[in-house]
């Protein structure tokens, strides 16, 4: 084979492998391109309070939740989105502060909150099958801050976050 020959096999495996890579079909997780980090904070209203929240949005960012944190100070907190509505349950794997898990519907109006103790493997489960948004607090950070049963987080603010960390409002039945 002379030198040639190799250099256009070289060239042309080269431009086969990348054609190959990108027929395959991508998947929300692949196709997701961040403008922010994924452990950056956004203000979300709920009644007439202000929260500090994280996004959990991806699966593995729901999974890993607020494990392996020290502590979580009051007015911040992690809020978990979901494409579709539906009951949820929420455990305390590697959780090592006691939490307040709040249960909003898709009008983002809390409809529970439930106390969760560390490392608890049992889970706490909605009572309602309508929950599309999930908000931990540290424990009583709901009742700490005024933020009760009926309340509710302004959408728009969720849209807002979701655009900044480069996903679209409508996938979560939001708009802008």
């Amino acid at each position: 084979m002379t030198q040639l020959s190799r250099i256009l096999n070289y060239h042309l495996l080269t431009c086969l492998f990348f054609l190959a890579g990108s027929c395959k079909e991508g998947t929300y997780e692949t196709t997701h391109r961040p403008e922010t980090e994924p452990n950056a904070s956004f203000p979300f209203t709920i009644g007439e309070k202000t929260i500090d929240a994280e996004l959990a949005v991806k699966p593995s960012e729901r999974e890993k939740g607020l494990m392996h944190r020290d502590s979580m100070p009051l007015g911040k907190g992690m809020l978990f989105v979901f494409e579709e509505p539906g009951p949820q349950k929420f455990w305390m794997k590697n959780t090592r502060i006691p939490l307040d898990i709040g249960y909003f519907s898709p009008e983002g109006r809390l409809l529970e909150i439930h106390a969760a103790k560390p490392y608890d493997l049992n889970g706490v489960p909605s009572r309602s099958k309508n929950i599309q948004f999930v908000l931990e607090l540290k424990l009583n950070g709901f009742r700490e801050m005024g933020i009760a049963i009926g309340n509710k987080i302004k959408l728009s603010d969720l849209s807002k976050a979701l655009t900044d960390r480069g996903f679209e409002p409508k996938d979560f039945g939001l708009s802008l």
